[in-house]
């Protein structure tokens, strides 16, 4: 049987909105206890039981001493994250294995965007899949059974995202004071952040036209080409797991690659982020690289949307280590990457050099893949969202007992004790 009992879990930095909140009340009907520790306005704000809300308001050179001072007072058994790389949480990390505590560590999914990731300890680049080859993966699945769904065109919750970033922000800008000493883990201040997001919502409908006029174009063009799926500059894979220190290193090798090695006759495009928030002029710094390489009139740019119609076309795509590269392989399409990610397997990832890579891209090894993809579902991808309600619910239904459980995702589904899963329900 499934219990909390005698179980303490401290969470610290989660996801936008109330999914934490939710994830610890049920944490609590099952028999556990649940804290909370808030490092700003906008943790305390998405955080409903205030008698178990933990306000750091240190210097963060003071986290982990208070780490280890609530786990001793609390008896916390579990911690809880959201992405293992700001610095809080790598710390928590690092405490959490020296005093022997578990660690869950949700993120967005691997699968995304109708699924999320939960692992044990670590995540993307720290995530027990970097040590897993595939024929690993196949012998673990030799008794399980599902049937795979078509990946999702567009992004689930995108609205609601954007949303509860700004309302985060909001509190962070306006009701921040007790916090004196509170540092974000991102390069812009508070009110920058704040203001990126509200520049969001009020720009959506023009970045939609853009987006739509631009896709266009290439669909309606007739040229082969190829495409280069862009990443937030700021995000945590890219700044801890890519050789890149800015994303106008990866525009400038890409490129150049592009102009070395791809047919004359073929052209390139670059798809940023769904949530590209303007702080880089992409589009500026990719019309002047291309110009710098004579490509110039064979470069396009398209802020968003849905990836599915750009790859209906496309001859294969680079990318850093983007999580979208999934649907590049689930499509049999040539992929070449430069971090380091989950799925970067050499059965369906690309070893050419750059150049050979655009003139004639190796395809992936499909029936690899599609194993790989099967192991993801029975293990670490779970359907639902942070974000909207419906996708919350769903997540709870199967995320709750998955933490209870003794055996990491992996571990149970080796050894026959992982529980089964839900069919898939879309969640806009």
């Amino acid at each position: 049987m499934v219990t909390g009992q005698e179980r303490i879990f401290l969470f610290l930095q989660g996801p936008h909105g109330p999914f934490f909140g939710r994830l610890a009340k049920m944490l609590r009907a099952a028999g556990a206890k649940a804290w909370r520790v808030g490092f700003n306005a906008g943790d305390a704000a998405f955080w409903p039981e205030k008698s178990s809300f933990i306000a750091f308001q240190d210097p963060v050179d003071a986290w982990r001493s208070t780490l280890e001072n609530i786990v001793h007072e609390k008896c916390i058994t579990d911690i809880v994250l959201y992405g293992d790389t700001r610095r809080i949480h790598a710390e928590a990390v690092e405490e959490a294995q020296r005093l022997g505590l578990m660690v869950h560590v949700f993120e967005e999914g691997y699968l995304r965007p109708y699924w999320v990731s939960y692992e044990r300890g670590g995540s993307n680049g720290n995530s027990v899949l970097m040590n897993l080859s595939v024929p690993e993966m196949q012998k673990t699945l030799a008794n399980a059974e599902l049937d795979m769904p078509e990946p999702p065109a567009h992004w689930g919750d995108m609205r609601q995202h954007i949303l509860y970033g700004a309302l985060y922000h909001w509190h962070v800008l306006f009701w921040n004071r007790p916090y004196r000493n509170f540092e974000p883990h991102r390069s812009l201040s508070v009110a920058q952040e704040f203001r990126v997001y509200l520049r969001r919502l009020l720009l959506m409908p023009a970045i939609w036209a853009d987006r739509v006029a631009a896709t266009w174009r290439i669909k309606h063009g007739g040229f082969p080409y190829h495409l280069a799926l862009l990443q937030l500059e700021h995000d945590s894979s890219f700044q801890m797991h890519s050789p890149f220190g800015c994303v106008t290193e990866f525009l400038e090798t890409v490129i150049e690659g592009f102009a070395t090695g791809a047919p004359t006759h073929h052209h390139f495009v670059f798809k940023a982020h769904p949530l590209e928030d303007g702080r880089t002029n992409l589009r500026r710094e990719i019309k002047r690289l291309a110009i710098a390489h004579g490509v110039g009139d064979r470069v396009h740019y398209v802020r968003g949307g849905k990836l599915a119609q750009l790859l209906d076309h496309t001859r294969g795509a680079v990318t850093v280590n983007s999580t979208a590269a999934q649907q590049v392989l689930w499509r049999g399409l040539p992929l070449k990457v430069f971090g380091d990610a989950v799925y970067a397997k050499p059965e369906f990832v690309s070893t050419q050099p750059l150049p050979k890579f655009f003139a004639r891209p190796g395809r992936p090894d499909g029936r690899a893949y599609r194993d790989y993809r099967h192991f993801l579902l029975e293990t670490s991808q779970i359907a639902g969202g942070f974000y909207s309600a419906r996708g919350r619910r769903q997540l709870l239904r199967q995320v709750v007992d998955m933490m209870l459980a003794p055996e990491d995702p992996y571990e149970a589904l080796r050894t026959g004790t992982a529980a089964p899963r839900q069919q898939l329900r879309l969640v806009n």
